[in-house]
């Protein structure tokens, strides 16, 4: 399909460069040619790449390849209908002239072209909005540029106030200042967090409303920006692996898991069928502690306290079982380049299927308090509803998305690790409103259950580790008696998994949505760059959209029902 696309795109766009890489057509054009570009592949059916994944850019200052220009900007585009992947790279000569946006196209441009701007400092000519988002207002530099002075420290005090930001909106939305003066309207501003319980972490969510309608809301995440991209360009391979799992720590191996699945599609590694259907069994039983703890939290949002415990429990009690399988509780980094980092222990399965059972029990429990309650009906159904066509705009992804009646899953559209050949259905909406993203995550731990229990069938023996010793650490017998098996162990440590020059992109279907990372690789022991596309980010993106003419109590359960985790959203 690769090869096809390829023909398909050099042929529509005969100016260009396009060349294949791994399962993505990377289209290189210049500048002036960005926006002609983009809005065919966006807006002509026999392309139709609805989904803008994401907006990054690279720095090639210190990249040993002499490159066009010192930045490129890139958009990476997915068709999901037809598992079409597209990157988009053009070379930015002035960073402060910078290339054209995009956000006429995609309203995941906005955000995406922010962070670029934030990150990097290049300029994306006609931006809406374009001002810092994971970094303070005051902070000072580009910290993903190559020369940015990593031990300088900055010290950033001031509060921004979005007053500009929130006048734009309540203008947009049609309250003009005649409107914001008038005694019967009083429209006060509100923040909700970035320090209170009901934003699920440090997010700042400012709202103009009329009483206790919203009329319009800005937000500002970046409260627990801690640098994972620039951390990852000073670690090797396998050493960037614990910073994963405090990506989405609601669901920590899954983040392992994408993260190696990327590296080693780069180094054309075929793990071995045993660490397949662990990542398979481990992948799934994360999910499903990552949808109890959303459910869990969304419902007490709602007042449910006792759907709290019936869910959380078995989370809590899970966390004893993924300790005794990954030797940790919530952070356990156990894949790795290759493989696992040790195998299951004897008689795990009967441990997995009566922990199965109790999370059965738990989440119909919590369903005869949900189902029919006219209660959590009426809060939920039509409310804070996005669109199918918006939540593609937007970049949705995952339940969300699927929410809105979109059946996209990278386990079945994309399928990696013998997905294709599992029984197991792809749970839906109609609407996309809160309670079809409740009711999807609900049906989804069913069926990750049942994928479970169709792979511990079938499960093989065998190594977890492919038997190639410039990937995978020997095994400890043969470092501690012969001289190959000890040098390997060292190079490997100190040296890193050496990974050959390029650049690509690779996704993984995590419980939030499509997880994907961005590689550059100089061919050494580091990636020379590491970008995430973590998807509450571009789903946060759109909260707006979903909460502007609700109520104040709609926008605190509609947080809760799009599961932003501080740590994947930041980064």
């Amino acid at each position: 399909m690769n090869t096809t696309a390829l023909e398909l795109l050099q042929a529509a766009f005969p100016d260009a460069v396009c060349t294949a890489n791994l399962e993505a057509v990377v289209i290189s054009v210049q500048p002036e040619q960005l926006t002609s570009t983009l809005t065919r592949l966006k807006k002509d059916p026999a392309f139709d790449f609805g989904l803008l994944l994401d907006v990054t850019a690279v720095d090639y200052l210190h990249y040993p390849v002499a490159q066009e220009a010192r930045f490129f900007v890139v958009y990476t585009l997915r068709n999901w209908e037809k598992n079409l992947l597209v990157q988009v790279r053009t070379p930015v000569a002035d960073p402060a002239i910078g290339v054209p946006t995009a956000t006429h196209l995609w309203d995941a441009a906005n955000w995406g072209e922010r962070e670029t701007f934030d990150q990097y400092g290049i300029n994306f000519q006609g931006h809406p909005d374009l001002r810092r988002i994971l970094n303070h207002w005051q902070f000072q530099g580009y910290p993903l540029r190559k020369d940015y002075v990593i031990d300088q420290g900055q010290i950033c005090y001031e509060t921004d106030s979005l007053e500009t930001e929130i006048k734009a909106r309540l203008e947009k939305n049609g309250v003009d200042q005649t409107t914001m003066s008038d005694i019967n309207t009083q429209v006060m501003y509100l923040n909700l967090g970035p320090s209170h319980p009901a934003t699920h972490g440090a997010i700042r969510i400012l709202t103009a409303l009329d009483g206790e309608t919203i009329l319009a809301n800005v937000n500002e995440i970046g409260y627990l920006h801690r640098g994972f991209e620039k951390t990852a360009e000073n670690r090797t391979y396998n050493q960037v692996i614990p910073l994963t799992d405090r990506l989405n720590y609601c669901s920590a191996l899954m983040n392992n898991i994408a993260y190696a699945k990327a590296v080693e599609s780069w180094l054309g590694v075929e793990i071995t069928d045993r660490a397949k259907f662990m990542r398979i069994i481990m992948g799934e039983f994360f999910r499903i502690q990552d949808h109890l703890v959303c459910l869990a939290a969304q419902l007490v949002d709602m007042g449910g306290l006792t759907n709290y415990w019936y869910l959380y429990n078995q989370k809590e009690a899970s966390y004893d079982l993924i300790s005794r399988l990954t030797g940790a509780r919530l952070t356990s980094s156990f894949a790795r380049i290759g493989g696992m980092y040790r195998d299951f222990y004897e008689g795990w399965e009967s441990d997995m299927e009566l922990q199965l059972q109790g999370i059965e029990q738990g989440v119909n429990d919590s369903l005869k308090l949900v189902l029919k309650n006219k209660i959590v009906h009426d809060r939920t159904q039509g409310v804070a509803v996005m669109p199918a066509d918006l939540a593609l705009s937007y970049g949705f992804t995952g339940p969300c998305l699927r929410a809105t009646g979109i059946p996209f899953d990278l386990r079945k559209d994309n399928p990696y690790y013998y997905y294709d050949t599992f029984d197991f259905n792809i749970p839906v909406g109609s609407k996309g409103d809160i309670y079809d993203r409740i009711m999807c995550r609900y049906q989804e731990i069913f069926e990750s259950i049942s994928i479970i229990r169709q792979a511990m069938k079938i499960v093989p023996k065998g190594p977890i580790f492919i038997d190639d010793r410039t990937i995978a650490l020997p095994p400890k017998h043969e470092v501690y008696n012969n001289i190959e098996g000890l040098a390997s162990h060292f190079k490997l440590i100190f040296e890193g998994v050496q990974v050959p020059a390029g650049e690509w992109y690779d996704s993984y279907e995590a419980a939030n949505g499509e997880l994907g990372f961005h590689f550059v690789s100089d061919g050494s022991g580091q990636p020379y760059k590491c970008k995430v596309r973590p998807p509450c980010f571009y789903m946060m993106g759109g909260y707006h959209e979903m909460v502007e003419g609700e109520m104040i109590a709609d926008a605190v359960i509609n947080l809760g029902s799009l599961n932003i985790i501080g740590g994947e959203l930041d980064r």
